[in-house]
């Protein structure tokens, strides 16, 4: 018997999943990611999940034939590591996966990923079309994107393509994103940034405004709460739309995709207020095909079910490669 073992570290949490041959998950496991003192204590935060998910399903994890690893980065590749990962302290500078997990499970069939291509690669396999184009793009605490082209997803020499949050959108450069650089869409969109951009704009235009602008607690839910009944909250969740439509039309214009999914927190919990502005504008926006643009299937899942299809799939999301 066959199985496959998907990992999903991030920023918050870390989670593993053990399927058999069918992709039956048979076995789950999550925890807290440890916040320091160093990368290791997230190698064994990592290692503790793939333990526990391969006792869940009543195997020992030496039995797993094959490991995918959606992850945050950047990535070195050649290494098997995170490196300097930006939403972490800065003490943790390196995270050890593919060496310690080929260890602990036997096998050299590790597949790492970064997070967004490990959507695109679960998006591809669970999808009724398997499409040989598409784009897996996530709204949340950051902004990135998965990209499969002509059957190819897309990692670059280092893992680290489809950063697209780091495109420049504004060549005025008014927010500086938390990258350090002005103007990149992730600076203006994304969950963490929102609250910066709304208070930028409330103090530009003297707005009178109902948000609890300047509060440290202000965040990106409470423009969207308060688009319904706050002129200034409407003014910001339409600026939003402007600026998102921009960078999935320089996604479209780039890599020709069939579809978009659209994933990450501050999508899936505002759906229409999100995907609908970019719809709308694609027609003014785009010069070739329009691709298909709608919510992800598969939730917040996307990541850990990407890594389990690229385990299964020799890290493709094609399931002629079971």
């Amino acid at each position: 018997m066959a199985y496959y073992v998907g990992v999903d570290l991030g920023a918050t949490n870390v989670r593993a999943v053990v399927a058999d041959g069918d992709g039956t998950v048979i076995g789950s496991a999550d925890d807290g990611t440890p916040q320091g003192p160093t990368g290791i204590a997230i190698t064994e935060a990592v290692l503790g999940v793939v333990r526990e998910a391969c006792g869940h399903a009543g195997i020992d994890p030496e039995q797993a034939n094959a490991v995918g690893i959606g992850s945050i980065g950047p990535l070195d590749l050649a290494e098997g590591t995170v490196e300097d990962p930006a939403n972490l302290p800065d003490t943790i500078d390196r995270i050890p996966l593919t060496g310690p997990l080929s260890v602990l499970c036997e096998t050299d069939r590790l597949f790492l990923h970064n997070d967004t291509a490990a959507g695109v690669i679960g998006e591809r396999f669970y999808s009724e079309r398997n499409p040989d184009d598409m784009v897996y793009l996530t709204i949340s605490s950051g902004i990135g994107a998965g990209v499969c082209v002509d059957g190819h997803v897309l990692a670059g020499w280092d893992g680290n393509a489809g950063e697209v949050g780091h495109l420049t959108l504004d060549p005025e450069g008014q927010i500086t994103c938390g990258c350090g650089h002005d103007g990149h869409w992730e600076g203006y969109c994304s969950g963490n940034n929102i609250p910066n951009y709304a208070e930028y704009l409330a103090e530009k235009e003297d707005a009178e405004t109902a948000l609890p602008v300047g509060d440290p607690d202000f965040s990106a839910v409470d423009v969207f709460e308060h688009a319904d009944d706050d002129a200034f909250a409407a003014h910001v969740v339409e600026r939003l739309g402007h600026w998102n439509a921009m960078g999935v039309a320089n996604i479209v214009h780039s890599f020709a995709p069939i579809i978009i999914y659209v994933g990450g927190a501050v999508a899936l919990n505002n759906p229409e207020r999100v995907l609908e502005p970019i719809r709308e504008r694609m027609d003014e926006m785009v010069m070739t095909n329009v691709p298909e643009i709608q919510l992800t299937n598969l939730g917040d899942e996307v990541v850990v079910k990407g890594a389990l299809a690229s385990a299964m799939t020799e890290g493709t999301g094609d399931r002629t490669r079971m």
